[in-house]
Parts: C-alpha cells; structure tokens; sequence
C-alpha cells in the first residue's frame, strides 16, 4: 500500500496548518486521479488540488484504480521555531552505517519538537549521507561492494596525493550526497519501518565526522 501526502501550501515561517478530523471526511464525494489529480464524482473533467489544500492520507491500492481519500490525526496550528547545531561522529571504519541513534543521543532536542523538518547536513567531502534498510547488514555491506564496483580505486586520477582511496571518496560523496531532509513527528525523525539514516565512509581511515543539524517546526507543549 502505498501512502502520499497533500500538504498545505502555507509557508513554515509563519505557521503549520492543521484541520480537524471531522472537517475533511468528505472521500465520498471526490476521487483522486493516481498523479495527484481531484477528480469530482460523474465528472470527465480533472482539477488539481489547490495549494492550501487539507493534510490528507491517499492510500492507493493499486496504480490502475483510483485513491481512497481519509483523513490525517490533525496537528494543532502555532508558531514555529528553529534549532541549529553541529556534532561530532565518532570514528568510522570505511563502509555503510547506520546513524540513527547516534544522531538522537547527540541532538536530544528533536524530542522537543511535535512537527516540522529536519536537515541533516555533512561537513565534509570524502563521506556522505543516504537513508536506507535499518535491519539487515547484508544490505550495507552489498551497498559498499557496490560503490566499489562503480567507482573503482587505482592510479588514473590526477588527485592521489592522499592515497588511491581519495579521490574516489570524492567522487562518491558525491553520487551520495551531503545532506538529507526528513520530517519530523511526535519528538521522532518520521522514517519508514525499515529505514535508517546511513553515514558512509568512503575513506580508508576517515576519523570523526561533524554533521549539522537544522530543525524547524512546532515544538510541543508537554515536552
């Protein structure tokens, strides 16, 4: 099953829209296309939904038919706030790791926060960031095997003054990528089940790693 969200096209800076649950029970009367697409009942002709739209959960069950329409917990409106710091990674041998928990131990204010948007932001150029699989290792080793195979080590680059594993850890940093944006939830980086945000150390002997995190969003009140 596949989940997509309509969000409303308010900006963050001023404040996060919400809608109670019984205003939007309204799937009975309107159909949506599979490419986003409101299409009213007995009606051949489609409308796209409108930018402050009401935060909905289309749950489709299939990419031929048509999408069921309910509605989302609703999340109270109020003033945004911002959060930026900088932490250390420990030392990490070359390869794919799973982060996750280290980023919640170095940055406890993500509890704080009820709803909003997370950046995660690598300062460096010979590691990078990806979300993927939380369970199996299998999967980060294969993903570094694969890597390899890509953007293979020797003596054909120009740039070798740190070694045969430099310049590909550029290259793969990269392809990776140095940043990641997440939304937050209930205090909680709102992740599938099985993902995770991953560090991957292109380099031999990398050393510590510091990533910056900026949060923005609605921090509740009981935390």
């Amino acid at each position: 099953m596949m989940a997509i969200s309509i969000a409303t096209g308010m900006g963050m800076g001023m404040t996060m829209a919400a809608t109670l649950r019984n205003q939007c029970l309204t799937s009975t009367d309107t159909r949506l296309h599979p490419f986003g697409l409101a299409l009213p009942r007995g009606s051949g002709k489609s409308k796209r939904s409108h930018p402050s739209s009401k935060i909905l959960d289309i749950n489709q069950r299939s990419y031929q038919g048509y999408l069921k329409v309910t509605c989302e917990s609703p999340v109270m409106a109020g003033p945004t706030e911002w959060v930026q710091k900088t932490f250390s990674l420990p030392p990490f041998g070359r390869g794919c790791h799973i982060i996750t928990r280290y980023i919640y131990e170095a940055v406890p204010e993500i509890a704080q926060f009820e709803v909003g948007l997370a950046n995660l932001f690598i300062l460096h150029t010979s590691a990078s960031l990806t979300l993927n699989e939380n369970v199996s290792s299998d999967v980060l080793l294969d993903m570094e095997d694969a890597l390899n195979r890509i953007i293979p080590e020797g003596n054909h680059y120009r740039h070798l003054d740190e070694g045969y594993d430099d310049m590909p850890a550029h290259v793969k940093a990269s392809v990776m990528g140095f940043s990641l944006t997440m939304p937050v939830r209930a205090g909680r980086f709102h992740l599938g089940i099985w993902q995770g945000i991953w560090l991957n150390e292109h380099r031999n002997y990398g050393g510590p790693r510091n990533i910056c995190i900026t949060l923005h969003g609605l921090k509740g009140a009981d935390r």
